[in-house]
């Protein structure tokens, strides 16, 4: 099997795969709205540098009109969080037959929600977490909460739809119990309760190539200061250390790869997409969450996954690109224009 950097019709080599206007939607209201800036700019500059019609646009109430008056047939997706991975954006591209990159409205929805995401990968077999959710405002103590689902101390509490592992708390004791919950409830009702998994995190990025090949890259392993990959260790340079590929045995690393390309087809997402994983001292394997629009700054996990195997950022750019085009052959883009 090829891989996508080695396929002999690798994009970033020729002629740009279309000459019709790019909209990178990127920005929007989310709690990532920094980071999903970031990410559009650097998505911009590539597309530009390899040749194409590309512009950015900062989502807000008047989207529609800036697709129109702007001519934007392709939308380039960058948004982050809310609004930009959980379906709404795609199923409004949807509406107004602009096609788009990446994950469609049922794959975002399910990835966007933990919970979800957790419950359909299994019933597929796939190692996740065991847990719970404690919904705001229920009366209940960390004793019945944890004897219920048979969880024990640490356990992590978290808003299930939230990225960029905002709201999250690692909680060791009963004395951080009302507090973690009162940090998770402030972005959804739903606090997801879960327990705490030792040893490395690991992400592992998955790439459909244009071949409708599906290629998982190599495992990255993320070294953050205290254990806890939180926001500023995400964000804040030189805080976290990252280890591509990880150091991780051939089997584990094997496992990993096919279990994140599982959990890409499960949930049927297209495009790019990143699973998350902590590994056990032991070397067993859980998955904690996908994300269906990963970063894109040109020092984010996904670029750096795809350059380990041979794939520039401008090259892993257009292989992206190519998710609209074939998204583009399919109803309901197919079946009229705007």
């Amino acid at each position: 099997m090829k891989s996508i950097a080695g396929n002999r019709m690798r994009p970033g080599e020729g002629r740009p795969l279309t000459r019709v206007r790019i909209g990178v939607l990127m920005g929007g209201e989310s709690s990532e709205r920094d980071v999903s800036l970031k990410t559009g700019e650097a998505v911009c500059r590539a597309l530009l540098r390899t040749g194409y019609d590309a512009i950015t646009i900062d989502v807000g109430a008047s989207l529609y009109k800036e697709l129109l008056d702007r001519e934007v047939k392709i939308a380039f997706l960058a948004l982050h969080g809310v609004g930009g991975e959980d379906g709404s954006i795609q199923g409004f591209l949807e509406s107004i037959r602009v096609p788009y990159t990446g994950s469609g409205v049922r794959a975002s929805a399910i990835g966007m929600h933990k919970v979800v995401t957790k419950t359909l990968l299994e019933t597929h077999g796939i190692p996740v977490p065991s847990g719970t959710v404690v919904m705001k405002g229920q009366s209940t103590t960390s004793a019945k909460v944890l004897k219920a689902a048979k969880l024990k101390w640490p356990v992590v509490v978290k808003p299930p739809s939230q990225g960029s592992t905002i709201g999250v708390t690692i909680v060791k004791k009963p004395s951080q119990w009302k507090e973690a919950l009162s940090v998770a409830h402030r972005f959804e009702d739903e606090a997801m309760i879960e327990t705490y998994v030792p040893g490395h995190e690991v992400t592992v990025a998955v790439v459909a190539g244009p071949d409708g090949n599906i290629e998982a890259f190599p495992p990255v392993e993320i070294v953050a200061p205290g254990g806890f990959y939180d926001f500023s260790a995400k964000y804040e340079k030189g805080r976290t250390q990252y280890l591509c590929p990880a150091p991780l045995s051939s089997k584990v690393t094997r496992e990993v790869r096919a279990l994140a390309v599982r959990t890409y087809r499960v949930l049927g997402c297209e495009g790019a997409a990143r699973v998350d994983f902590r590994i056990t001292p032991h070397g067993k394997a859980y998955v904690l969450e996908i994300n269906t629009v990963p970063g894109m700054t040109e020092t984010s996990l996904l670029p750096m996954a795809a350059a380990r195997a041979g794939l520039t950022y401008d090259a892993l750019t257009e292989v992206i690109v190519q998710s609209a085009l074939v998204r583009a052959q399919r109803p309901p883009f197919k079946a009229g224009t705007r």
